[in-house]
């Protein structure tokens, strides 16, 4: 049977895809559904047909699935964030630990290994301790803030999202109606003009602290001191201050940094350390699971004070720190040079001394330093960006005969490919833990032990 686009047709939902769009099949046909969940029977009407796939919209629910939710979100289907919010959370968990199950065993083409049951939340909403809400201007000239809708630049308005902080909506009427009184231009993506880009908000978990950054592309922001006093009146606001950013690239943020008021920093704790985090510091936006996330890193490496750990990827120190309480002496190497001065500056704060912090490409510095020093790790944590490993850093680990490996994945795919180069070399997968980082959200962050066969 021939499919058309604009064919409309009864659909039972059956799988879903990594992207968390549902899968149904009309004699064997895949169509791909967004927003819809296993379980659903739906009225479907079909917008592009491949040769052997189609994609179709969701028009009307028929029969919902049993574990089909009212999304808490009211811009939940526009909005490209929360791919899952249709879900319950039980089945969220679900789909993240067959995602992770997948991409190893068809990926990574590795069995025998122990797999651990996801580390949920319990209450998956208003986790994110950093948000980026682009600026613009809605059809009717109004300045807004919002979030891309799904694959495309253009802003859905909305202020009050359900994953983040429930301050930031506070925040942006008092930037919006700053705006419009003394016609401070938004930016315009097409045309490289207007000035306010973004507006940036991290917040301590611990300690409550507030930092609002303004992304801005010029050098100066007008009438700044009365933002400034607008914004006081909220409380825990500690730091306010400008990123500027003149280029053209999706790149939310520049390099250079303005303080208009208080600290250029923002503090909050993991376990008994405190961090300080700048705006363009990385620090994970779930604190509340990155310290499950990390207590399971540091199980799996089984530290009793005589390890030399090396932390690659290690951004501003918060693993590095975390092992070096249990270590004898830690290694972090991280190629933002900011993260770096941000790591040494934290340990100082914590009066850690057995650290050493280097500035460089992980692939590059550790391999260096080992062939010219020779000496043997006992526990290497990887934490790379989704792209994974390169393959030489890899290739020195096995050249070093690292005991033990704990790597933690933002992308199950790429953590797969690379425990399939490690067994080559020598390495086997041993235990597997999901930790549900981005609940609402098709991502899933994952730890594993690796060891030397």
């Amino acid at each position: 049977m021939e499919y058309k686009k604009n064919d409309v047709y009864s659909l039972t939902i059956t799988d879903a895809n990594m992207d968390g769009d549902g899968v149904g099949k009309l004699d064997g046909f895949p169509i791909f559904v967004k927003d819809t969940v296993i379980g659903d029977v739906a009225e479907v009407k079909l917008i592009k047909v491949k040769k052997n796939y189609g994609y179709g919209r969701l028009m009307k629910l028929i029969q919902p699935s049993k574990n089909r939710v009212e999304p808490r979100c009211d811009v939940a289907r526009q909005c490209g964030g929360c791919q899952l919010q249709f879900y319950s959370y039980q089945e969220q968990l679900r789909f993240k630990e067959n995602k992770v199950k997948n991409h190893l065993e068809r990926i990574g083409k590795v069995t025998g290994y122990q797999f651990h049951p996801i580390i949920g939340m319990e209450e998956p909403f208003h986790y994110r301790n950093k948000a980026q809400f682009p600026i613009g201007r809605n059809k009717d000239g109004r300045v807004i803030a919002g979030f891309y809708a799904g694959r495309t630049h253009s802003i859905i308005e909305y202020k009050d999202c359900v994953l983040g902080s429930k301050e930031n909506k506070l925040i942006l009427e008092i930037i919006l109606k700053f705006m419009e009184e003394y016609q401070v231009t938004p930016y315009q993506e097409t045309t490289h003009t207007g000035l306010v880009r973004h507006v940036l908000i991290r917040q301590g978990y611990h300690t409550g602290e507030i930092m609002v950054c303004m992304v801005i592309n010029g050098t100066m922001l007008p009438h700044a001191k009365e933002l400034v006093k607008r914004l006081q009146v909220l409380e825990h606001i500690t730091s306010i201050m400008v990123n500027c950013n003149q280029e053209k690239t999706n790149v939310i943020l520049g390099k250079e940094l303005i303080t208009l008021w208080g600290n250029d920093f923002i503090t909050d704790f993991i376990g008994d350390i405190c961090f300080r985090i700048s705006p363009l510091s990385f620090f994970q936006v779930n604190p509340i699971q990155t310290e499950q996330l990390y207590q399971k890193a540091l199980q799996y490496a089984n530290l009793s004070g005589k390890e030399m750990v090396w932390d690659l990827y290690c951004g501003i120190g918060t693993i590095s720190l975390f092992l070096a309480q249990k270590a004898k002496k830690v290694y972090g190497v991280e190629i933002v040079e900011q993260a770096i001065e941000n790591a040494k500056e934290n340990a100082k704060r914590n009066q850690i001394e057995n650290v050493e912090f280097f500035t460089g490409k992980a692939e590059e510095v550790f391999p260096a330093w080992y062939r010219q020093n020779r000496e043997q790790a006992d526990v290497v944590v990887l934490d790379p960006p989704r792209k994974g490993c390169e393959e030489v850093l890899l290739q020195t680990i096995a050249e070093m005969k690292v005991e033990r490996i704990v790597y933690i994945s933002c992308d199950s795919a790429t953590l797969a490919r690379d425990v399939r180069i490690l067994d080559g070399m020598g390495y086997r997968l041993l235990e597997v833990t999901p930790v549900d980082m981005f609940a609402q959200t098709v991502h899933v962050e994952t730890v594993v032990l690796i060891q030397r066969k």
